[in-house]
């Protein structure tokens, strides 16, 4: 093993500006070990930068998220988690809601999406167009879609959006010292789907959360708790995301016109630019997410006693030379498949079908109908949403 710096470094590194990598994360992956750091919240941990690390730790048993309940470990924000969520679980639990779910976002229920998810997109941007030629589109496109999209999979009246648009925003944020405010905000979300799941008993419809209420009454495959817990994680992970996702990808091609050009020139090439995209971009704004080591283990260089936690960096890991030649520069040419963009292991997340359908499809309508799409300011001046756990523009004026 290589020897150990000792030393606790800051983490995050420094304020998420923009979609550029810290350089600390480079250095961090060029080090040889693991890196010591302190977050925000709990005692020190093990930051893990490497692909080939962040895939053992994302996928080995060993490292458990379970364990790290009610515990003050490295974090973010402050520990609201519950051991009722799918994400804070093991398996087999874990194993037992992801299966009641995978149904729902296989290819094939994505590819029955299609026809919906192109009628949302046409419908916006025929707003949009018919609104002048000039517009915000991550006010009119990009958080609208996924929402749509979420809201329509769940069965969640979209009109009900403005009721969890504030919880979701004190969820995501962290600077919130106020941990009274955050459980506030989950608390309310929570109440929000336990009403729309007694709705839903009452009256039945072709959704999502209709079928995971019938596992829940009828096959007792899960507990009320669960099923309410379930439903607010989609909520959340099923519109956030790839909200977000969507303006970083679009504000990457505005703000390089030659990517763009290429797209439009050749439209075929969007679903290979996806996955380019979901490598070079970094979604999340630091590493969350802790896991705890349940017995002595080596890894990177760096010996992880039984109880120490990692925390791993996914949008690192993608930008490791070792893996992706050139990693800090957009490819489309390249095979960029093997990202983890979307994790790895029992973790992996389960809308990722739905997701890149999303990516692609909206880009190929765009490219088809917008040609000439152009930011409407230089891109220094593309306002950011700051201090989340995630990165995303706030605003992304346009014109074409």
């Amino acid at each position: 093993m290589t020897a150990v710096d000792n030393q606790i470094h800051t983490y995050p590194f420094g304020p998420q500006l923009g979609l550029d990598e810290d350089p600390a994360y480079e250095r961090a992956r060029r080090a040889g070990t693991l890196t010591r750091v302190q977050m925000p919240y709990g005692s020190p941990g093990w930051l893990v930068t490497r692909y080939d690390d962040i895939k053992v730790v994302l996928s080995d048993p060993r490292f458990s998220r379970t364990a790290t309940l009610g515990k003050d470990v490295a974090r973010s924000t402050p520990a609201i988690e519950t051991d009722m969520s799918i994400l804070s679980m093991d398996p087999p639990d874990h194993t037992r809601l992801r299966r009641l779910v995978a149904q729902a976002f296989t290819m094939r229920q994505v590819e029955q999406l299609r026809p919906a998810i192109d009628e949302i997109i046409d419908d916006l941007l025929d707003r949009i167009e018919a609104d002048g030629t000039t517009a915000d589109l991550a006010q009119a496109l990009t958080w609208p879609l996924p929402v749509r999209v979420i809201c329509r999979l769940l069965g969640v009246p979209i009109g009900d959006h403005a009721r969890f648009a504030q919880w979701t925003d004190d969820i995501m944020s962290v600077v919130s010292t106020d941990l009274e405010l955050i459980v506030k905000a989950r608390d309310g979300l929570i109440a929000y789907l336990a009403e729309l799941i007694a709705e839903r008993r009452a009256a039945p419809a072709d959704d999502l959360l209709s079928r995971l209420i019938q596992a829940r009454d009828q096959d007792q495959r899960l507990s009320e708790q669960e099923l309410v817990v379930f439903g607010m994680t989609l909520l959340l992970a099923g519109h956030e995301t790839t909200a977000n996702q969507i303006g970083n990808f679009l504000f990457l091609l505005l703000s390089r016109p030659e990517l763009w050009q290429r797209l439009v020139d050749d439209p075929k090439l969007v679903p290979q630019a996806v996955e380019e995209l979901l490598r070079y971009t970094p979604l999340a704004s630091a590493g969350n997410f802790p896991r705890m080591a349940t017995e002595d283990v080596e890894l990177g260089g760096t010996l992880v006693r039984a109880g120490d936690v990692v925390i791993v960096h996914v949008a690192a890991g993608n930008r490791d030379e070792t893996v992706f030649e050139n990693a800090d520069r957009i490819d489309f040419d390249r095979d960029a498949r093997a990202h983890i963009a979307f994790g790895h292991g029992a973790h992996h997340c389960l809308g990722h079908q739905l997701a890149r359908a999303e990516l692609q499809m909206v880009l190929t309508t765009l490219v088809r109908r917008f040609p000439r799409l152009r930011l409407a300011v230089p891109a220094d001046q593309v306002p950011w949403r700051i201090e989340r756990l995630v990165n995303g523009v706030s605003a992304l004026p346009v014109t074409w």
